[in-house]
């Protein structure tokens, strides 16, 4: 008898199927109006809940708290089986058809060109499913039921209208979304616009243009370069209409700029076709030899351009960002990117829709790779937000030689990622492009209007290998024979326009001529137009370090007055008692009544800048706080959990300072600040590594980017890196930032890498940075343990008149005769070695620390030692072990410069021997190896 009551009782409430809601609030405003219209089922069933005093205060909708309960019940029991619905009525079972359809379509759309998979069964999309007869689909429909169009007249019209919308060539999934008004928009597009949707004679033409421009190129470099790697576009050519259809939408809604991010797939297609740049001629120079350049450059696939286009009155900026073989890593930085533009032009809510980011992905990477994970992730931050990127996969169905279906991805969709970002996501069958072009304006429309990222799985084929050398049948003969046979798009496309008039064969011959007159006309171009490269290797890049032109000139008692509003706490805001004894400690400092502490001079950097114009920005894991709790950029009320940002009493600077707690990510966080940091914004912007060695988690971003992007590709980028190192006996993990890694990788003066041991250096160091000409990244390894050591600590002179000091000595009265021996040094260790020296008044021995280790500082190093006259020891001492740390580098600079300053004397190694591991596990054992490399230090000659 139970499972007989609970069939009945699911019987009679299946209505309360979650999948309802929508439909269920539009039936119910109805009722509210006149109930009368209403179908006398409907009327039973709201008047049931009004007897039961459910309805919520808010009289629009049903009480979700009553349907809630129900809707769990039903939702885990409605499908289990094909279930007897003769006790509902021809609505209901219709309703339910509707929300599968909705829900379900799109895994029985036709969206493979190849077919190459078996379309999946859906039971719930069959009439038989919910016994619907033949007389039922010939019954009138209900005009309540689907409102959406107003043209359907039976229910069997209902059923071949719900076929075509969502089994079509269009897989549309938005029905998992929280938003109900995303949803009612959305289902209200699709249903209205797609069912008469008819491509004008204009977009026509277009999609037919950009198809043969797509091809001509493909076709062209095939035969003029053979056997040349250019990573075809062919399967995919609808790629190219694509594109210029979202530069037309661009210039219709008087955006700024399109900043495009893509892989290697048909990006010589889109420079060429979209940008203009003359790829047949950058082919034809491929051969030849090129003069020697600071500039190494970049494989033709892997460059960036840009362009403006210009249309009447309108104008805007496409720029495609340079992009390395690690092809998902672009998607921060074109976030990074926007974000700068955006945040330069203080633009809100309201104008975010200037700058349109679009991401081209491919399958097996948007899939398989984790960065694209960290970039959902963030992408909804307010840190880290642009208000929604467009993501165009280009689904090959291939990776590499690899299927997809089989061993790529554990999901049916490469897109099921995106799942987690509450956006909608659209499947097209490329072969189909007026169905593309009507997903593109969908996506831009909601894009603009929800201020969300939108999904396009543009599902196609490589008809060529990974490249043109490659044969693909080697692993995939069976689809290659497909492929073989399959027509291309542009005929495809091509005979379904003849079937309306024969005119387009003529236009297409036309065009086809056009195109393969142009690109060869381009070829015989005598100039090449060559990417501007930066003068970035300037021999006096100190001396023209300033930007004087723009830079403030104050006081430094200006500066403090400053200084002293931004320790001002907004009333009735209860401090932390620790925070409340940091404030009072600052308020000291800048009254010259106690020495200046790490946090404090950081803080006073970021005010002075401020008042010179320079935007700074600062984000990573925990930097309001600190790791260490040192720097308290921002306060918290204890009593409300209001935040305060003290840097923003500075009223006559608004929207200056930004600091960012991001995400739990190191890759996709650091690629977006190398983003924001390539523009031309002017601003210091600075990522910190919650402890240095995570820095491993975004190598990627290291060599492809900040090392070498200006090599490459001509980016100069002034991002500051931040890494808390130093050897405090807390085992391996988070004692090293890997100094040897950095300084590995350093040459041409590519970037700047610096330890500062004082709070007045770190503050010259900001400064200086913060106002450089010439951009350039900078490496600070900064203390952890020293944040509180007091012996660290400066006074208010070398913060107030000082400037940053690339080598430091210990002492200032240092009689020079008589010093036997150097120990060299960078870092922590330096405070050991101090305690020592002095403990022990050794007058014979000098401690000379290297503040910045590259560029290395032979100029300040030499002008010391030529003062030195009888020298028979030279150290380099550090705590890290020998095969890490940065004694590799010195030695190779000592034996190239200073060596025969001191006649040959050979420069030993004081320090941890080599390890696979960077420390030890143990405090004890890390206290004893410290104490005998010290006393080693200074008791060998």
């Amino acid at each position: 008898m139970k499972n007989k009551q609970k069939k009945s009782f699911l019987l009679k409430n299946s209505w309360l199927y979650s999948e309802n809601k929508v439909f269920i609030n539009k039936i119910y405003k109805n009722f509210l109006k006149n109930p009368k219209k209403i179908d006398d089922a409907w009327k039973k069933k709201f008047r049931k809940i009004e007897k039961l005093n459910t309805i919520m205060n808010n009289k629009n909708i049903p009480s979700e708290n009553v349907l809630q309960k129900e809707e769990k019940r039903n939702n885990s029991n409605l499908h289990k089986k094909k279930w007897n619905t003769c006790a509902l009525s021809i609505d209901e079972k219709f309703y339910n058809l509707i929300c599968a359809f909705r829900k379900l379509g799109h895994y029985f759309a036709d969206l493979d060109p190849l077919n190459l998979v078996e379309k999946k069964n859906v039971k719930e999309l069959s009439l038989l499913y919910y016994n619907i007869t033949k007389d039922d689909l010939n019954q009138s429909i209900n005009i309540f039921l689907f409102p959406n169009t107003k043209k359907l007249k039976s229910y069997h019209e209902l059923y071949n209208f719900l076929c075509q919308t969502y089994c079509g060539s269009i897989g549309f999934e938005y029905t998992h979304l929280n938003n109900m008004n995303e949803i009612q928009w959305l289902q209200k597009y699709i249903e209205k616009k797609f069912y008469i949707y008819s491509a004008t004679d204009k977009i026509k033409k277009n999609i037919l243009k950009g198809l043969i421009k797509s091809e001509t190129f493909e076709n062209f470099i095939h035969t003029k370069f053979p056997g040349s790697k250019r990573f075809s576009l062919e399967g995919c050519d609808i790629l190219i209409p694509i594109l210029q259809n979202i530069i037309q939408y661009g210039l219709n809604h008087s955006s700024k700029k399109i900043v495009l991010g893509m892989a290697h797939r048909g990006r010589l297609n889109v420079m060429y076709n979209i940008f203009k740049k003359n790829i047949p001629k950058m082919y034809q120079n491929n051969t030849k030899k090129k003069q020697k350049s600071f500039c190494t450059g970049d494989v033709k696939y892997h460059m960036g351009a840009n362009i403006t286009i210009q249309k009447k009155s309108k104008n805007i900026d496409l720029i495609l960002l340079d992009n390395p073989s690690h092809l998902e890593i672009i998607t921060p930085v074109v976030l990074g990117f926007c974000k700068s533009f955006l945040e330069s032009l203080k633009i809100n809510n309201s104008l975010s829709n200037h700058v349109i980011p679009i991401i081209v992905h491919g399958d097996a990477a948007f899939a398989g790779q984790g960065i694209i994970q960290e970039t959902l992730n963030m992408s909804q931050v307010p840190g880290y937000c642009v208000f929604g990127s467009i993501h165009i996969i280009i689904n090959n169905q291939i990776g590499f030689t690899t299927s997809k279906k089989k061993y790529l991805q554990s999901n049916i969709y490469c897109t099921d990622i995106a799942k987690m970002l509450d956006s909608p996501i659209f499947h097209v069958n490329a072969d189909h492009p007026e169905s593309v072009i009507f997903i593109i304006q969908l996506a831009l429309k909601f894009r603009f209007l929800f201020k969300k990222d939108v999904f396009i799985d543009l599902v196609c084929y490589r008809r060529l290998g990974h490249n043109e050398v490659d044969d693909p049948r080697i692993t995939q003969p069976l689809m290659y024979n497909k492929i073989k046979n399959h027509e291309k798009i542009y005929n495809i496309y091509l005979k379904k326009l003849n079937k309306i008039s024969d005119k387009y064969i003529k236009i297409s011959q036309n065009y086809f001529k056009l195109y393969q007159i142009n690109l060869s006309n381009h070829l015989k171009e005598k100039k090449n137009k060559k990417n501007k490269i930066n003068s970035f290797y300037i021999d006096e890049l100190e001396k023209k370090s300033l930007l004087k032109n723009k830079i403030k000139n104050f006081s430094f008692t200006y500066l403090i007055k400053k200084m002293h509003k931004t320790l001002i706490i907004p009333q009735n805001f209860s401090l932390h008692y620790q925070v409340k004894k940091i404030w009072d400690n600052r308020l000291n400092m800048i009254t010259n009544q106690q020495s200046w502490d790490w946090g404090a001079a950081e803080m006073l950097a970021y005010t002075a800048l401020i008042l010179k114009g320079v935007k700074c920005r600062l984000s990573g894991e925990d930097v309001r706080r600190g790791t260490f709790s040192h720097r308290h950029a921002a306060i918290y009320c204890q009593k409300t959990g209001r935040i305060h940002i003290p840097l923003n009493n500075i009223k006559s600077i608004k929207n200056n300072f930004f600091i960012w707690d991001s995400v739990l990510s190191e890759a996709a966080t650091l690629a977006f600040e190398y983003g924001y940091s390539i523009t031309d914004n002017f601003s210091l912007n600075i990522w910190e590594a919650q402890f240095g060695d995570f820095i491993n988690g975004a190598q990627i971003i290291i060599d492809q980017f900040i090392i070498s992007g200006q090599q490459k590709w001509g980016h100069n980028s002034s991002l500051v890196l931040m890494l808390p190192h130093g050897y405090e006996g807390q085992g391996p993990e988070h004692s090293s930032a890997r100094i040897e890694r950095f300084l590995q990788l350093c040459a041409q003066k590519n970037i700047r890498l610096c330890v500062p041991t004082t709070p007045a250096q770190m503050y010259h160091l900001i400064q200086n940075q913060g106002t450089l000409k010439i951009k350039k990244p900078l490496i600070i390894f900064t203390p952890k343990s020293l944040l509180r050591n007091s012996e660290t600590f400066s006074t208010f002179t070398e913060i107030s008149t000082g400037i940053f000091k690339k080598i430091l000595l210990h002492n200032k009265q240092i009689i020079f005769n008589k010093i036997q021996k150097i120990i060299f040094c960078s870092g922590k260790i330096y405070y050991d070695l101090l305690e020592y020296h002095q403990r022990k008044n050794l007058n014979n021995i000098l401690i000379i620390r290297l503040e910045q280790l590259y560029p290395f500082p032979i100029k300040e190093i030499a002008k010391i030692l030529h003062q030195l006259f009888f020298i028979k020891t030279c150290i380099w001492c550090q705590e890290e072990p020998k095969n890490q740390g940065s004694w590799i580098f010195f030695y190779l600079n000592y034996q190239k410069y200073i060596s025969d300053i001191f006649k040959k004397i050979p420069l030993q190694y004081i320090g941890r021997p080599k390890w696979a591991s960077t420390a030890e596990g143990n405090f004890y054992l890390h206290k004893k190896e410290q104490y005998n490399i010290i006393n080693k230090a200074f008791t060998c000659f």
